[in-house]
């Protein structure tokens, strides 16, 4: 038997499929901006009715709907700022968003405040039902309408942010049916206007108070949430070579993620260990897109055996020539100083038969089992080829055929 690392061509291993998650975001972004225009339009028409029509209880809705519209204008405001660079701030300007909504939440709940103070200290006045009542119905409408259908396209899409503008928008219709009800026992004759501007201006205080507390955790350095943090260990502990996250430092930032991995690798190779350390860098950036800043700090930790991959034709049978078509695989645990087995076993190879992407599936397959070698019968190119060598496998090429 001669053994040689393999050089193989090197060629993108993933041709064969589609970038969802970035058709997933940037048809997120679409629905986030469009929201923002429905959120304007519903804040001024709804204030335009109440001004005209007299109604307190549907300018306080109008205020409670325009709350949302100031916390994206915060937001991009900040994200603007965010984008700038300066040698002093070596994290970011992420946390312009945060004070943004710092001062955001501050005019919310003073906004409130001046709902509830006219509503029961001004004069009483029944509001013009004929013009205020429809505005009420049709924003009533969109507001639960849009809601359910933002929540359902939130949840098509994985987008968190999509889903949280779904409630705010369920949360206005709440406070828009109050204004609605009211409005329909002034058409009894039934003064309930002031009653119902005060429930509203409940509704705008508690908006205010939800960004006040969301501004108050980014400045504390809030852990992101446990779900994306597990993801992301998830994803480093999958390569081939982590042996383990040792631990997952996270804070938030202006709504975005900062992350620190101490990752061990079996490998004694630093230079491959810090190539694939900006490898999972890139990935968890690509996979998670709020993750604006990561680092994975090395530590090296190399075993004291070898994890060797052989296709075969058989249980104990000759080395198969196709890597992608062999039925199983020969699975050895080496010592890394006698090369001597230690324990051996076949495994089927579950995407032998498959009709498409065959390479990228079985390449995976081999990675997700965490090999240090893949013995070939011959030099080939391909996308199982291409992932191995680009995880830093070594591949090495046997003619031991027999």
């Amino acid at each position: 038997m001669r053994n040689k690392k393999m050089k193989t061509g090197r060629t993108d291993p993933h041709t064969e499929s589609t970038d969802v998650p970035g058709t997933e975001i940037k048809r997120a972004r679409k629905r986030a901006a469009f929201s923002v225009l429905l959120n304007l339009m519903l804040a001024l028409g709804k204030g335009a009715a109440g001004v005209v029509g007299g109604s307190s209880a549907l300018i306080g809705d109008a205020i409670h709907s325009a709350t949302d519209v100031v916390g994206s204008l915060a937001a991009y405001f900040g994200l603007w700022l965010a984008g700038k660079k300066h040698p002093a701030f070596p994290y970011g300007l992420y946390k312009a968003e945060t004070l943004a909504t710092l001062v955001t939440s501050v005019v919310v709940m003073i906004a409130g405040y001046e709902i509830a103070r006219q509503a029961f200290l001004g004069p009483t006045r029944m509001p013009d039902i004929a013009l205020t009542l429809p505005v009420a119905l049709l924003s009533l409408v969109i507001a639960f309408g849009f809601g359910f259908y933002q929540l359902y396209a939130g949840r098509k899409l994985h987008s968190k942010a999509l889903e949280a503008d779904a409630r705010d928008y369920l949360a206005d219709g709440l406070s828009t049916l109050v204004v609605v009800i009211s409005l329909v026992g002034g058409y009894f004759n039934l003064s309930l206007d002031r009653w119902a501007a005060g429930a509203v201006s409940l509704f705008v205080f508690w908006s205010g108070g939800n960004l006040l507390w969301r501004a108050a955790r980014d400045l504390m350095d809030q852990a992101i949430d446990r779900d994306t943090e597990r993801g992301i260990i998830e994803l480093a502990e999958s390569h081939p070579f982590v042996e383990k996250v040792e631990r997952c430092l996270s804070r938030m930032a202006g709504g975005r993620f900062i992350v620190d991995l101490d990752v061990v690798f079996r490998s004694g190779d630093l230079q491959l260990a810090h190539r694939i350390g900006h490898h999972i860098e890139d990935d968890i950036r690509g996979r998670f897109p709020r993750v604006v800043m990561t680092s994975v700090r090395i530590h090296s930790h190399e075993s004291g055996d070898i994890r060797r991959m052989t296709p075969v034709r058989e249980r104990g049978g000759a080395i198969e020539e196709s890597l992608t078509r062999a039925p199983w695989f020969l699975v050895e645990s080496l010592d890394r100083g006698s090369g001597s087995t230690i324990d051996h076993e076949y495994v089927q190879n579950p995407y032998c038969e498959a009709k498409a992407k065959r390479g990228l599936l079985v390449g995976k397959w081999i990675l997700g089992r965490k090999p240090d070698q893949v013995v070939v019968s011959r030099q080939n190119e391909g996308t199982a080829f291409v992932l191995l060598e680009e995880s830093g496998v070594e591949i090495i090429v046997s003619d031991h055929r027999n």
